[in-house]
């Protein structure tokens, strides 16, 4: 209808996004902000998907689902909900027993949340597995010493073995426990178990707005009463407020915005248009400033790790330890 100034493709060619003309069958994809000639391959969870013609055709595996505990209450359930709950008491993670009261299950797995530090924020002191026999994975004085184990053999129902810095409980039933013998812990599930598992976790059914599912039943819209409705023991406390450690020591602040600006930083770079950093940033602020009491580095440590472990998941793999940023001595003495 009028002449725009510019430059077109010549007929029968496409634009591929980079400044240049290709054919059809030539047209590049585009990933988190990226572009992928065609015929490249990108991993997307447990499934490949194959750059043709402009279009993703991807695999339909049911891949495994992953829910994180970390740090000072911080949750990311198997459908990618991320939230904070600091409790304390011990709370349902995740178990297959939902629905009515006489309803059958093959697992529950219960966290033990205590104070870390003097703001009152809490951290994971013990993991319980019940597979049939309780295994209880515990860091008895809620400090960052290393943990004490207690060990319930059963070969039958699980394996468990030392991977890295991880003990990995691996259950016949599509299972599977990661720790870190202090404050993060991985929970694995087969896809059998989508939508039939409820906790903390959430019920895995690939829709992170239903995931504040009650012990009840119902929806909730408030972390702290969807969190509440976990505990194990009536008589454990409810959480009526959200605690904000950086204002209660508001000293610690500069410090831990400092030390957690490596996750926004140029080290992260390549992850950032794959895992949103900003929430792992916030909960890495949170937690440098509320440990207090000792043990501020491995706090800081764990919450970066956290987000590295999920750039991990997106492709993105990061090397962001240093001789002087939380360094492992593996390479040393290996």
């Amino acid at each position: 209808t009028e002449c725009v100034s510019g430059c077109v493709c010549p007929e029968g060619l496409f634009d591929d996004g980079r400044g240049g003309c290709v054919e059809q069958k030539d047209c590049p994809c585009i990933h988190n902000n990226e572009w992928y000639s065609s015929g490249e391959k990108i991993k997307v969870d447990c499934n490949t998907c194959t750059c043709q013609k402009g279009v993703w055709k991807c695999t339909d595996d049911v891949c495994y689902g992953t829910c994180t505990i970390y740090g000072s209450g911080h949750y990311n359930t198997f459908d990618g909900k991320f939230y904070d709950f600091d409790g304390s008491c011990e709370y349902v993670a995740t178990q297959d027993f939902c629905g009515d009261k006489n309803s059958s299950g093959s697992f529950s797995i219960i966290t033990e949340n205590v104070p870390c530090g003097t703001t009152g924020v809490t951290c994971s002191k013990a993991i319980k597995m019940f597979l049939g026999v309780m295994k209880t994975l515990s860091n008895r004085n809620a400090t960052l010493l290393p943990a004490i184990l207690e060990v319930i053999p059963d070969t039958k129902k699980f394996s468990e073995m030392t991977v890295g810095l991880y003990l990995v409980i691996e259950a016949s039933n599509g299972v599977m426990l990661i720790w870190d013998k202090k404050t993060t812990v991985f929970i694995k599930l087969s896809p059998d178990y989508k939508g039939k598992v409820c906790g903390l976790c959430g019920n895995f059914d690939d829709k992170a707005n239903n995931d504040f599912t009650t012990r009840s039943g119902l929806q909730e819209s408030n972390p702290l009463d969807f969190g509440n409705s976990w505990k194990q023991s009536p008589t454990c406390p409810d959480v009526t407020q959200e605690i904000k450690p950086c204002d209660l020591k508001p000293h610690r602040k500069s410090w831990a915005e400092k030390e957690c600006s490596i996750i926004q930083s140029e080290v992260f770079k390549i992850c950032h248009s794959k895992v949103n950093p900003h929430p792992f940033y916030e909960a890495c602020v949170h937690d440098a400033c509320s440990c207090d009491s000792g043990g501020d580095c491995e706090c800081f440590c764990s919450a970066v790790a956290a987000y590295a472990q999920e750039c991990i998941k997106a492709e993105a793999c990061v090397f962001w330890r240093t001789p002087d940023i939380c360094p492992i001595f593996c390479d040393y003495y290996n």
